[in-house]
Order: structure tokens, then sequence, then C-alpha cells
């Protein structure tokens, strides 16, 4: 297999992206505080953002409804922000094509070439290995 380079957009980019999003599905969306998973998403929620927790294993996170995937957000979803280990990347890449969001954004420490060529080859903005919030603070 080919080797692919994960291409991140710059600073400036990703501020303009968290600029123009409002809503954010939270892929692995913990409802226990003290996962950075819950943290991250706590400060976009108090930052403006509309959060929809994506969890099966949960029914509400953060005072929102949790749904079980992708599929099941009602509406048009901005950015796919991941807390999931690289490995299910690429499923999730495969139910972000679903839904047409505009941004696929998998956090710090999690990388996937596969769900990255999948998504780019298709002309989408893919972020991996940045942590919405760190950049969020970073671009204010």
């Amino acid at each position: 297999m080919k080797s692919v380079t994960v291409q991140i957009p710059s600073r400036e980019e990703l501020g303009k992206i968290l600029k123009d999003s409002k809503r954010i599905a939270v892929v692995g969306l913990s409802d226990n505080p003290e996962r950075t998973s819950y943290m991250v998403s706590e400060a976009m929620q108090k930052a403006g953002y509309e959060i929809i927790p994506v969890n099966p294993l949960v029914d509400e996170v953060l005072g929102v409804k949790a749904v079980k995937s992708l599929t099941d957000v009602e509406g048009h979803v901005d950015i796919v922000n991941v807390f999931r280990r690289s490995e299910h990347l690429l499923d999730v890449a495969k139910e972000f094509l679903e839904i047409d969001a505009d941004i696929y954004w998998a956090q710090l420490g999690l990388i996937n070439e596969e769900a990255y060529e999948l998504l780019a080859s298709k002309g989408y903005t893919v972020v991996m290995d940045r942590c919405i919030k760190v950049e969020h603070a970073l671009t204010k």
C-alpha cells in the first residue's frame, strides 16, 4: 500500500473553519466529565457551538440527547469531531460520507491514512491529530 501524507490545514484555515462553523457532531463523546471528549466538547459548547453527542452507549451528554450514529443526526453538520481510536477512523469516515458534513476532524493523536485519502480524494477538508479546543483558543 502506498504511503499517504496527511495534509493538515494551516492554522489560518483552521481558524476560518471554526469561525464559519456552528454545529459539531462529536463521535465518541463520553458522558464522563473526566474524559477528554467531554472536557473538549463542554468548552466548545460554552464557546457557542451546538454540540451533538454521537455515542450509542449514552442517552445524553452536556444536556443534549445523544444519537447512535452520524446518520441519526437531523440537519446539516458543519464539523464531525472524532474521539475514537485511529483504527475506527475509516468507519467513521464512511459514515461521514453518508451525511455530507463539511469538515472531518480527528482529535489530537489520531491519524488514519486510509480515512484521510478516502475523504480528501472526494474534496473534503480533513483535519487529523489536532485538538479542536486548542485550535479554537489559538485562532480566536
